[in-house]
């Protein structure tokens, strides 16, 4: 593309993109997956992935490691691991080591079979061709403790 000398080339768009994003967990020991698929990526949406945890393990202690992250210290998480009464534990990664979680490894392999060269005809697709990665891999959780490095005994 080229324009006149020192005039910045300005290029027609149809709209603004349209975004979805992943919050995840997988259980060290089953393999299971829970992900949410949400418009954004924000502090609410975290507890909800928390509430989501709590409700697949209604008696069970869950244990959560994670990172620093801006969302994950907030009020509405704080309300969550109250309302939880000491069955949800928070666990926090040293700062900038995403190789110690879990979940990191399991988004990378969703990458490299989902969305690496690929374009999808539309943001529905796309969100279709990511449930379709996470209930192959719910089904054969083997697979996800391959991935995530997980031998349990």
């Amino acid at each position: 593309m080229w324009g006149p000398k020192g005039q910045q080339v300005m290029i027609p768009t149809p709209m603004q993109p349209t975004r979805r994003y992943g919050l995840g967990a997988v259980d060290w020991q089953s393999g299971q997956t829970v992900v949410l698929t949400r418009p954004h990526k924000r502090r609410r949406e975290v507890a909800e992935l928390l509430e989501a945890l709590l409700k697949k393990h209604p008696t069970e202690t869950v244990y959560v490691a994670w990172d620093n992250a801006s969302t994950h210290e907030d009020d509405e998480v704080e309300a969550v691991l109250r309302g939880a009464a000491g069955r949800l534990v928070l666990l926090y990664l040293p700062t900038y080591s995403p190789w110690l979680n879990p979940i990191e490894m399991l988004w990378r392999q969703f990458r490299r079979e989902v969305t690496h060269c690929e374009l999808f005809a539309s943001i529905d697709a796309l969100v279709e061709a990511a449930q379709a990665f996470f209930d192959r891999y719910n089904r054969k959780p083997g697979g996800v403790c391959s991935i995530i490095g997980a031998h349990p005994t």
